[in-house]
């Protein structure tokens, strides 16, 4: 079953959503200046509202390595997503420090973006057209990758299906594809899920 990702949640009406509608994993945004942006206290008390049976992603734009692991091993946030220009050893330090799972960020737009992805020693990757844009990109650019990936721009309950039956991806990862005036939607965050698991 593919895995769902439901990005940048802000508030205590976007957990009840998600505690009710049971995604696998939920993100929350460490970047200043971005819309979906949460400050650690902000996350640590939603967090404690949240399912314990849900994933809690930090997503991260180079951040100083210490924040990322004083939320790892505070338990605020399970898994680390590096948007940045995290490097090989950034990746290495952050698993030694913590041993939790790390999914890394890029940016596709040809063949040489999915070769430089898959040099990238990281437990998932995610693949995207951008940092938020919500736009979609060339499907065909990543079938048959023997890697486990999230697909994430521009995905919608209109088109997950047919992203997940072109690319098989380990999971699928929206934000602003089940918001409604910037935010989060109860009933398209239903959509999408019921998408995903009851394919037509």
């Amino acid at each position: 079953m593919t895995k769902i990702k439901i990005c940048g949640l802000q508030s205590e009406d976007d957990i009840s959503y998600v505690n009710e509608l049971k995604p696998d994993y939920i993100g929350f945004v460490f970047l200043k200046g971005r819309r979906r942006y949460i400050s650690p206290e902000k996350a640590a008390h939603l967090r404690k509202l949240l399912d314990p049976a849900i994933q809690c992603v930090g997503v991260f734009v180079d951040e100083p390595i210490e924040n990322v692991v004083s939320l790892l091993n505070s338990g605020t946030i399970q898994v680390a997503q590096l948007h940045g220009h995290e490097d090989a050893l950034y990746a290495k330090q952050l698993k030694e420090l913590c041993g939790k799972p790390i999914i890394k960020a890029f940016i596709i737009q040809n063949e040489d973006d999915i070769n430089k992805a898959l040099s990238y020693d990281c437990d998932y990757l995610l693949l995207d057209n951008g940092l938020g844009t919500g736009e979609t990109f060339d499907w065909s650019l990543i079938r048959n990758i023997d890697k486990p990936f999230f697909l994430a721009g521009g995905l919608t309950p209109e088109n997950v299906q047919e992203a997940i039956t072109l690319t098989t991806p380990y999971g699928v990862d929206t934000s602003s594809g089940v918001e409604t005036n910037c935010h989060k939607d109860y009933d398209k965050i239903k959509a999408f899920i019921n998408a995903v698991h009851n394919p037509k």
